[in-house]
């Protein structure tokens, strides 16, 4: 898919934008993106993408429903179904189970839906609906267990206290046994070392790492065993996709459809930002995440994919946690460049760069770009950047006076500035760094 400069500038105008409401305390509704305050749907901006793990204030919210009040005293956690014995746990009773933490990026399948062409209906995420968490809790295998899970079982489905508004069905999703089973699935009670916050599911939440949130279940209150996939809207009409590529604007019957489980692999640029670029070398930096095949290197262009470089790795915090990434470039030429990040994983899946299509608008993962302009003044790189780059300047803040002033001492000690430019890179500091 091959994108103009006015959609490249468009798409970086709404991943910047950012609104204010009035929200809950777990989230701090200044520093998010507003795509609906009731239900909330909060988007974390880009700059969330330099952080290894999101600050709770930072963390993307995604609501079906109004957000429900639960009273831990009256709360308990029903296992049922095809059980051999069903079994009510309190968060006393559940914390005696072994702990377990464990770091995982919990993404909705909807995130980058604004991006698709044609246009498909649904929250209008760009980049952010996605975060990196330390999750801690209990095993779901350790709960189940509890329960004893007859050998009928083949699908486990999950319900939480939210209700549902007017008319809508209940959300209740569920997932297949086996990953219901492995040990890295869990009901997480806390969050980045704290209670689990209201708006991300307290006191109780699954977590499915390398599958899309829509599996997460939040708020829960209800776990049932059944000997088949659950009948109902939130597993046989949404959240679902083509398992093939379809040609964009096709109608797909959702029976035809299957499931929205594993996340594709994906990276995203949090700096530098779209447009005019300050600063020399510029720092591309962001976070790149998988499924649950772990992210093995992240490549970066700034020729608009013509050539590729392998970036640093940050730190290595899980299988299923995002890599943070950074490479430090030093463009040779003034104008136009487009920067793109390409992620891959240990499974030889690699960011596309062209996304193909689908009638809900989900798992969209094609490469990151990112249009910088270069416009320095005549004379400016050979005067001033032979010596030092321009985080020299950066930070220092001076009015048009003093920057004249630091100019005729530069040219006192050498730097060659021609009468005629001198004008053109007083203007460029006195404007850009002030």
């Amino acid at each position: 898919m091959k994108l103009s400069r006015r959609k490249l500038l468009g798409m970086a105008t709404m991943a910047g934008f950012a609104s204010r409401f009035t929200a809950g305390a777990d989230t701090d509704p200044v520093a998010m993106i507003v795509r609906s305050p009731r239900p909330t749907d909060l988007e974390m901006p880009l700059a969330g993408f330099n952080d290894a793990i999101t600050p709770i204030e930072r963390f993307f919210v995604r609501c079906h429903t109004l957000t429900p009040h639960v009273d831990l005293k009256s709360w308990s956690l029903k296992i049922d179904g095809l059980v051999n014995r069903p079994v009510t746990l309190t968060m006393a009773e559940l914390k005696k189970l072994p702990k377990v933490e464990l770091v995982a990026v919990v993404e909705c399948a909807g995130n980058g839906r604004s991006f698709y062409q044609p246009r498909v209906a649904g929250t209008q995420w760009a980049y952010g609906s996605v975060g990196n968490a330390r999750w801690t809790g209990v095993r779901l295998k350790d709960v189940l267990a509890k329960a004893g899970v007859k050998d009928s079982s083949k699908f486990v489905l999950f319900d939480g206290a939210d209700e549902p508004i007017g008319k809508m069905e209940d959300f209740r999703r569920g997932i297949p046994i086996d990953k219901a089973l492995d040990p890295d699935t869990l009901l997480a009670f806390e969050m980045n070392g704290q209670e689990l916050p209201v708006q991300h599911g307290f006191p109780l939440r699954l977590v499915v790492p390398g599958w899309a949130s829509d599996s997460w279940v939040k708020w829960l209150t209800n776990i049932q065993l059944l000997d088949h996939e659950y009948e109902g809207f939130w597993m046989k009409t949404a959240y679902r996709h083509p398992p093939k590529p379809v040609a964009p604007g096709t109608a797909v019957d959702p029976a035809q459809m299957v499931p929205v489980t594993d996340l594709n692999v994906k990276s995203v640029i949090a700096t530098p930002s779209p447009g005019l670029a300050l600063g020399l070398p510029v720092k591309i930096s962001g976070a790149a995440w998988s499924n649950a095949s772990p992210v093995t290197g992240v490549d970066v262009s700034a020729d608009g994919g013509n050539t590729w470089t392998p970036a640093t790795l940050g730190k290595d915090l899980g299988r299923y946690s995002w890599r943070l990434f950074e490479y430090s470039w030093m463009p040779q030429s003034d104008g136009d460049h487009v920067i793109m990040s390409r992620a891959r994983n240990a499974a030889g899946q690699v960011q596309p760069l062209e996304q193909e299509w689908n009638p809900s608008g989900y798992l969209w993962n094609v490469v990151h770009r990112v249009p910088v302009q270069f416009a320095y003044p005549a004379g400016y790189r050979s005067a001033c950047l032979t010596c030092h780059d321009d985080h020299m300047a950066i930070q220092q803040h001076l009015t048009r006076p003093q920057w004249e002033k630091e100019v005729d001492k530069m040219v006192r000690w050498g730097a060659e500035v021609k009468p005629e430019q001198r004008e053109g890179i007083l203007r460029y500091l006195a404007e850009n760094f002030k």
